[in-house]
């Protein structure tokens, strides 16, 4: 499990009650006081409000069900580990080389990855090379424009959460100036910077869930994304090297090479190399 973006989400939020509760004149923390001042239900209800409304007239319903696995993808870290896939095509291609691609079908068949599975029966099936790899390639396609979708959902609620904020801080403003009476000097002086105070919260508010809540989630689908991608393209030369006969020692080298350096001298190193 990844638990980054919980502790990002649970210390930003605690950074800003902190400054929030604390009375720098004397140094004394009131944390009570000082937080219920940045509470306002209407500005929660024109910021959060506003900004699903604008995500669900913005994607249609398919996109929208999909959020609870968005979840779930950002707190599932090590999903794909390029080291396991590369290790199980190196031990296919053994059995390939000594048994021929046939062998492969029963080892397909005991594969939980579909997109591996796919793979593999498409070699067994004596499939020509170009159109395995252009099939497999319109998969991969397919698959970054689907989760560029999914990050760009949150993309779109990061850049109209301000938007909104904005809206509710000057909904507040009109409201105040139309109801400021300006009779009484001291009196309309202290309605000004309450009114005030009340209309800027909203603006806290949406850049708040822009920044710390709307744009990590996007970001980290994007890196899932990213785990994701160079495992399903290691699969793909790792079959294709595999349906061309070459030497599985060889094929590890090829492989490795898709990965950072420091997964490499890990690697490397596992070898005791």
């Amino acid at each position: 499990m990844d638990l980054t973006t919980i502790i990002g989400f649970l210390v930003g939020f605690g950074l800003i009650i902190n400054g929030i509760a604390l009375d720098t004149s004397n140094g004394v923390q009131y944390l009570i006081g000082n937080v219920v001042n940045f509470l306002d239900i209407p500005s929660v209800i024109i910021v959060v409000g506003g900004t699903a409304a604008a995500v669900v007239a913005n994607y249609p319903a398919k996109y929208l069900k999909e959020i609870p696995n968005h979840f779930k993808i950002i707190m599932n870290g090590n999903k794909f580990n390029p080291m396991e896939y590369i290790d199980t095509l190196v031990e296919f291609a053994q059995i390939a080389r000594k048994n021929g691609l046939l062998a492969l079908e029963e080892k397909a068949n005991q594969l939980d990855d579909p997109f591996f599975k796919q793979s593999l029966m498409l070699i067994v099936d004596a499939t020509d090379a170009d159109r395995v790899r252009e099939m497999l390639n319109n998969d991969l396609d397919n698959l970054a424009a689907r989760h560029d979708d999914a990050a760009g959902m949150y993309d779109k609620a990061s850049a109209t959460a301000p938007a909104f904020g904005m809206i509710g801080t000057l909904i507040g403003l009109i409201n105040m100036l139309k109801s400021m009476d300006l009779s009484s000097a001291g009196e309309g002086s202290n309605s000004l910077g309450a009114g005030m105070a009340v209309a800027l919260i909203t603006t806290f508010y949406g850049c708040l869930l822009a920044h710390l809540v709307f744009n990590p989630i996007a970001t980290k689908l994007r890196i899932r994304h990213s785990e994701e991608e160079l495992c399903k393209t290691i699969i793909i030369e790792g079959v294709l090297s595999i349906q061309a006969g070459e030497n599985p020692k060889f094929l590890k080298e090829k492989l490795i090479s898709f990965l950072r350096q420091k997964q490499r001298d890990l690697a490397n190193e596992d070898r005791g190399e």
